[in-house]
């Protein structure tokens, strides 16, 4: 079969290979780019080029120009997203913005995760996730009717204590969940809600919330695939005595 060719434009080719460096630890905080220069030389760009590849890495913050000093790395932290702590309280810095509380049609997979026909409905909180006042996800929780209606869960006003509490009290307790993570492009609408840098992909999560055996909440979680890194752990059982 013959092998594929890269059709993206030049300077996101060479914006990818240094960012793959810079996410490897390859390229460190601190560590100075080669100038413009060498990496004219090192990939056979024109000047413009090269300087387009950097600045889509410094607008995702990536890099940072020191003036006449050159170009580094930025001591970048991205947001590790920790699936065995999901349960535990927001860490701080971070905040929910209410964007809509409705009854609403989920998207198909959600719906199905929900056991709901093509044009059942679900009470839906919508939500915009800040840390330091800068958006960083973007998310839908759809409930079932029956078990929310009528409850905070369905209203409006932000719910002290969050949605865990008002389910413990319902008698439908939060216990396990499952993710299903996939990459994207963005829509229009995230890219401007999240503030997003050109050619950027979101990641997207269905997460699944079950108490027992019901799924009582499936949220869908967008993010800028920039800013996260996510982290699952799973013991691994021991191979069985031969």
């Amino acid at each position: 079969m013959p092998k594929a060719t890269d059709s993206r434009p030049l300077h996101q080719q060479i914006a990818a290979e240094l960012r793959a460096q810079i996410m490897s630890g390859d390229l460190a905080p601190g560590d100075q780019l080669p100038s413009t220069s060498q990496l004219v030389d090192q990939y056979g760009a024109a000047n413009p080029t090269i300087q387009k590849a950097a600045g889509a890495l410094k607008d995702e913050g990536f890099l940072r120009s020191r003036p006449g000093a050159g170009v580094y790395v930025r001591d970048r932290q991205p947001f590790i997203v920790d699936a065995a702590n999901y349960l535990e309280p927001m860490p701080r810095g971070y905040a929910y913005q209410l964007i809509d509380v409705s009854e609403a049609r989920p998207p198909a997979d959600a719906a199905q995760q929900l056991g709901l026909g093509a044009d059942e409905l679900a009470a839906m909180r919508h939500r915009l996730l800040l840390h330091d006042d800068e958006p960083v996800e973007i998310s839908w929780s759809f409930y079932p009717l029956d078990l929310a209606k009528g409850t905070p869960l369905a209203r409006r006003p932000r719910i002290r204590g969050g949605a865990p509490r008002v389910l413990a009290e319902l008698g439908w307790p939060q216990q396990r969940f499952t993710d299903r993570v996939s990459a994207r492009q963005p829509t229009t609408a995230e890219l401007e809600q999240l503030d997003l840098p050109a050619d950027v992909p979101v990641i997207r999560q269905l997460r699944t919330i079950y108490s027992g055996d019901r799924p009582v909440e499936v949220s869908v979680l967008v993010k800028g695939a920039h800013r996260y890194e996510l982290n699952y752990e799973q013991a691994i059982p021991e191979p069985p005595s031969a």
